[in-house]
């Protein structure tokens, strides 16, 4: 019979109200958040990660605790469309201001919520993400494009009040751990498994997993009989309970104040006229990549305002695009969509069974009669995924280093969900090291082409807000986006692509909106067939 031990550092967790509270600390410089993740870095290294958490910082309420009532209420909160009845053409912007209340119907005088708008068209299917302006006196500034005729329903959501986005950030400060992960040790029939994660405090010994060639930090308590070399496989560990106090779980109810319309005191529609006498084809491309909107949906179908995008309506154009390409996915499940769309969509394209598995891989898909391969791979640990093997446990840069590339090699990349519960200094660090590889791989094979897939929106609980709210994936999207700016890379926009469509927030979005992120991406793979 096997011997099954569990080593677990879950002892040294405190409860809640041991925490110390973060506000005496955060004023000062911020602690190193563990004893192994001293990163050593360059000036310029510094210098980059100090402007990119500047650039993230979000704002904050008065000092002092702030009662539920007293947090901001979608319910009593109203937004006003600016000159509703004024006369709108294609291509006008239009201005939205929104007004936050407390649960006492008061204003609020400092900002820092959390909002999402859209302006849409049901029948037409149309839709697009504003632009918000915090004002940091209880007023928001929404700007949105107008980019169809026809009438436009401006929708907008409270996310999180100011006062949760406080505790998010405590606890990605505070909580590392709240998302843990274990291995597994063998050695013959013997068995152990241990608790893992990028830091481990407490005085038990531990392996030490950093990767040799990125540095990347990874740590298991040391089984008791076994050795730091019989580790076989990674798993997600689980999610810690118990993380608020009742008070701030009150930040943080359904149907209450987590995404919760904020609804019109005044009109909430306009009726926008066609633009008159310009080339329409002309009309709504803008040629600044960091153009806001990126894009709009019209009949289901996305439209970019930077680029043009082809709608690959039949297989045998997919097949026709990708003859000859060797197509490599990087990443977590969000693009492993990608994987399972392109090998369902292509009739020729058959799944090779490397017996890897399910959900985890790798996995490969081959077209012999186009000579088109296909393959997944998810990114290193931190990754919640179940079991995977240790043998496949491979980094996203160490992978690039080994591709050859050029012009019949596609990579696409997308790293940010299983990042949202560590200091942003950890993802700062993994997307450092898939940069320098991808600018190695360009250097040396200029005609190799890389896109990378933005995080997305995702439908929020009081649960899943703790430990993947969108609001961690926005601060994450906006550093990949700085980060990978003015590098020879291309963008899939998920963000907004979620966040424009009609259908509820999903973490992995439905086919319609999978397959417009595929034409995006296929555009950029046959940019001759648009």
């Amino acid at each position: 019979h096997l011997d099954d031990y569990t080593v677990s550092g879950s002892n040294w967790i405190t409860e809640n109200n041991d925490q110390p509270s973060l506000s005496q600390t955060t004023k000062t410089t911020r602690k190193p958040y563990c004893g192994y993740e001293q990163q050593l870095l360059s000036r310029r290294e510094q210098a980059e990660q100090e402007s990119l958490l500047a650039a993230i910082q979000w704002p904050k309420p008065p000092d002092g605790k702030i009662a539920f009532s007293h947090s901001t209420d979608p319910l009593h909160s109203d937004f006003v469309i600016v000159k509703p009845s004024r006369i709108f053409k294609v291509g006008d912007q239009l201005e939205v201001v929104v007004r936050v209340r407390d649960f006492q119907g008061k204003s609020k005088q400092y900002g820092g919520d959390y909002l999402q708008a859209r302006i849409h068209s049901p029948l037409l299917k149309a839709g697009a993400t504003g632009r918000i302006v915090d004002c940091h006196n209880g007023l928001y500034k929404v700007f949105f494009t107008l980019l169809w005729p026809g009438e436009v329903k401006v929708s907008v959501t409270l996310v999180h009040p100011s006062e949760a986005v406080q505790v998010l950030l405590r606890l990605r400060e505070e909580r590392p751990d709240r998302v843990y992960f274990k291995s597994s040790f063998k050695s013959g029939r013997y068995s152990e498994t241990t608790e893992c994660n990028v830091c481990l405090p407490g005085d038990l010994p531990v392996c030490n997993f950093t990767d040799l060639y990125t540095g990347e930090p990874w740590f298991c308590y040391k089984p008791r009989k076994l050795s730091c070399a019989s580790r076989i496989s990674h798993a997600k560990g689980g999610y810690q309970k118990g993380l608020l106090t009742h008070e701030e779980s009150l930040f943080f109810q359904s149907d209450v104040n987590i995404k919760m319309p904020i609804l019109s005191s005044g009109p909430d529609s306009v009726i926008v006229k066609p633009k008159a006498f310009t080339d329409s084809s002309n009309m709504d491309r803008a040629e600044d990549p960091t153009v806001s909107p990126s894009g709009y949906y019209y009949e289901d179908l996305w439209r970019p305002r930077t680029r043009w995008i082809y709608h690959f309506n039949k297989s045998d154009e997919i097949s026709k695009c990708l003859q000859g390409k060797v197509i490599h996915l990087f990443g977590d499940s969000t693009i492993r969509q990608w994987f399972e769309y392109l090998t369902a969509a292509v009739p020729d394209l058959v799944e090779f069974n490397l017996g890897s598995p399910k959900n985890v891989g790798p996995f490969m898909s081959v077209d012999l009669k186009h000579n088109i391969l296909l393959k997944f791979r998810c990114h290193g640990p931190p990754i919640r995924f179940t079991t995977v093997f240790t043998s496949e446990l491979h980094y996203i840069a160490n992978e690039l280093d080994g591709i050859v590339g050029g012009r019949n090699t596609v990579i696409a990349i997308t790293i940010w969900s299983h990042f949202s519960t560590f200091p942003v200094e950890v993802y700062i660090r993994r997307l450092r090291n898939i940069r320098r590889a991808v600018i190695q791989l360009l250097d040396r094979s200029p005609k190799t082409l890389i896109v990378i897939r933005t995080a997305n929106v995702q439908e929020l609980g009081p649960e899943v807000s703790l430990f993947n709210s969108d609001w961690y994936s926005l601060q994450l999207d906006s550093v990949m986006r700085k980060m990978f700016s003015g590098i020879a890379v291309h963008f899939v926009d998920a963000w907004e692509m979620s966040l424009a469509h009609y259908l509820p927030h999903n973490l992995h979005p439905k086919e319609v909106i999978v397959r417009n992120q595929i034409d995006t991406f296929l555009s950029y793979v046959c940019p001759l067939q648009i």
